[in-house]
Order: structure tokens, then sequence, then C-alpha cells
């Protein structure tokens, strides 16, 4: 059985990694996350606190538990705060992932990396995974920068491209724009919303699902990871308010550039996902689809 160390798993992904593989029993875990375990359950795997800023710290920590795999879900994701932090950035999104490379190198190890659909300027989406990046904001060069060091190092990798996670999790330590839309219509608070962006919002247990698939199948190169359904995010909040019988008239529909956020975003992104559906046997579920599961979640355990 084969030995999975992810990184960040105190994350949304990183929780929902760690779920999947108790309930499949299908590798062993070792999860890691900067401070104490945040996930519920501590019995099936082991975990290990790590920085993943601190190369010596890393090293240690894979040359004790010897994975097969290492799933590199840690990451500096909010586009704002890169935009403004870009040393910290480059630190979190780039220098962390050539310590990964030069450790996988060493013990042959393989190395599945979560990038994103802000690698693109959003010119000409959907994307396959052969399109030229031409990535408009600091996050997203970082992404790619990680990208080209992944791809030219010579180790066993898989890239999965992924947009817009969301889901839920007992300890969220970030909020997501579902949760986000949900919580601010439930309170009747107006929000606005930008109708010129397009996505295809992506369900945490379908790319948790991916991530394994690429570790299960041995997967090499670049895959596109994201859910199925494109649509703007005005769309999105507003399928969230039908889902949950909010108040739509509380979605006020804005342009882009009424917002003067200090980061640019690509307008239309989305991805082709005909080679991780043909190669790695990925099934994303609708949008729809996602809600329904977040919503069992939630009568299950009402205290998220």
């Amino acid at each position: 059985m084969k030995t999975i160390l992810v990184t960040g798993s105190n994350g949304l992904l990183g929780q929902k990694i760690t779920q999947r593989i108790l309930e499949t029993q299908q590798f062993n875990l070792v999860a890691s996350s900067k401070g104490r375990n945040r996930f519920p359950q501590v019995a099936g795997y082991l975990y290990a606190e790590m920085d993943i800023l601190n190369a010596q710290n890393v090293r240690e920590v894979v040359e004790r538990y010897k994975p097969d795999a290492i799933i590199h879900t840690a990451a500096m994701t909010n586009v704002d705060t890169a935009h403004d932090h870009r040393e910290e950035a480059d630190c979190l999104n780039v220098e962390s992932v050539a310590t990964l490379i030069a450790i996988c190198a060493e013990h042959n190890i393989q190395l599945v990396h979560l990038s994103t659909d802000f690698i693109f300027d959003g010119a000409d989406g959907p994307y396959d995974e052969l399109a030229a990046p031409n990535p408009l904001s600091y996050y997203g060069q970082t992404k790619l920068k990680a990208e080209e060091l992944i791809k030219t190092s010579g180790i066993k990798w898989a890239i999965l491209r992924t947009i817009l996670v969301y889901g839920i999790v007992n300890d969220m330590s970030r909020s997501n724009i579902v949760l986000w839309a949900k919580g601010a219509l439930e309170k009747g608070k107006p929000i606005n919303v930008v109708n010129d962006q397009f996505r295809m919002p992506t369900l945490a247990e379908d790319l948790a699902d991916c991530c394994l698939l690429a570790v299960e199948k041995d997967a090499y190169g670049v895959y596109n990871a994201s859910g199925k359904d494109m649509m703007s995010i005005a769309e999105l909040v507003g399928q969230v308010a039908d889902f949950w019988k909010l108040d739509r008239s509380l979605i006020n529909e804005v342009s882009s550039d009424s917002l003067n956020q200090n980061a640019k975003r690509p307008l239309r992104t989305g991805f082709i996902l005909d080679k991780a559906i043909t190669e790695l046997g990925y099934q994303p579920r609708s949008f729809v689809e996602g809600l329904s599961v977040l919503k069992a979640q939630m009568e299950i355990n009402p205290i998220q």
C-alpha cells in the first residue's frame, strides 16, 4: 500500500483528502500542516507538524515517513494577499515547491501539485492542458513559476489545475464563495457580485478524489481538475440563493472594474476536462450536486 504525505492537511482540500483516505483505506496517510492537527478524527493515520517554509523540517519529516507520493496542497491562494505580500507569496508558492522537488528527486517520490486557472489571462477560456499561460496577477505568476520548476525537474510529477474550490469542514480557517454567499444572504445582507467573471467551481471532495487518482495511477503530466459547470460568479451566487431558498434580490450584479481590486482577475477561465476524465477516471459533480453534498454535511453536523 502506498504512503502519501499531504502538505497543508488542515486546509479544506487537505481535510477532504484525509477523509477520503480514511473512508477507502486505499493508502497510508501522513497528514502534515503547521501547528496542531485540526481534523476531528485522529485514528487511522499519522500527523506530523511541518512548516513548509523550513526546508530542514520538511526533509526530516519526509525522511522519517518515506512517502511514495507527496500531495502538495499548501499555498497562498488569496489573490490580493499575494499581490500585496509578494515575498511571502514567493516563499509559499515557489520556494516550498523547489524544496519538495529536491527531496522528491533524492528519494524517488511522486509529487502531485495543485495549480490554478489564474495562470491564464481569461481571454480564451475554457482551456485545455496545452493552452499558453499568461497570468494577470502576481499570484498567477507564482503558480506558473512553480509549474515550470516542476516540469523541468526530472522527477515523477503530476500538476492538477483547479478552479474556485468550495466545501465545508469542521474547523474552517478560510471561507469560500459558496459559504460567503450563503452566510451573507441568510443574514439579509445585500452583496455585490461580479457578472463578468466566468468560472467552473470545484467541489473539494471531487478535487480530493482527483488527487488520489493521480497517485493511484502514477499520473504524469498536467491535468485539468475543476467542476464541470461554467457560470458567472453572479450566476453561481444566484444558484446558491435558489438552492437554499434565499432572497435573490439582495444580489447586486457589478462589473469587475467597479470593484477596484489591486490584483487583476481573468474574466473567463474554465477548463476542458477530457484528459482527467479519460486518463484518471475523474468524475466531477454538477454544481447543484455539489451544493447537495454541502447541505447533507451541514445537516449531519450543524455546528459547521
